[in-house]
């Protein structure tokens, strides 16, 4: 990058309001490498974890590569489901001087996506959630494993 730093975020967010209150799943990459992640479930009067771990340049080059590979950023989410008492889940991605934002329905199974009225760009969403949060569960599990290989 030539000069200043180009601007980069990721923020994703999937919750509903039931009867164990807010349960949600939320996590972000900040620009400076912090992620950040917060899990809220009251189920079985469970409490809120919440863990910040910083990342190298390397991880977040590869969150860039990810994001890019899946082309969201072509898409629209104008014929996505709208959240509803299901839930909802919110994308927030800042990259190559692009601001986007997805906001859609809670997606139980492919089953959702191939139903609704733009399958591909669900399907698109559907798989990159899928990746972003396979590497933050990886992420979080490695950095805060009690016993180290």
């Amino acid at each position: 990058m030539s000069g200043e730093e180009e601007e980069f975020y990721v923020r994703y967010y999937v919750g509903h309001k039931g009867k164990f209150g807010h349960e949600f799943l939320e996590f972000e990459f900040r620009p400076d490498g912090l992620l950040r992640y917060a899990n809220n479930s009251r189920y079985k009067k469970a409490m809120m974890i919440r863990k910040e771990v910083t990342v190298g340049q390397e991880v977040l080059d590869e969150l860039k590569r990810i994001i890019q590979l899946s082309e969201i950023t072509k898409e629209n989410d104008k014929s996505w489901p709208e959240p509803d008492a299901v839930g909802r889940q919110e994308l927030e991605i800042v990259i190559n001087n692009q601001h986007i934002s997805f906001v859609t329905a809670k997606i139980g199974s492919l089953v959702d996506v191939e139903e609704s009225k733009d399958p591909d760009g669900l399907k698109m969403f559907y798989f990159l959630i899928q990746d972003l949060r396979c590497l933050v569960f990886s992420l979080i599990g490695m950095h805060f494993k009690i016993k180290p290989i």
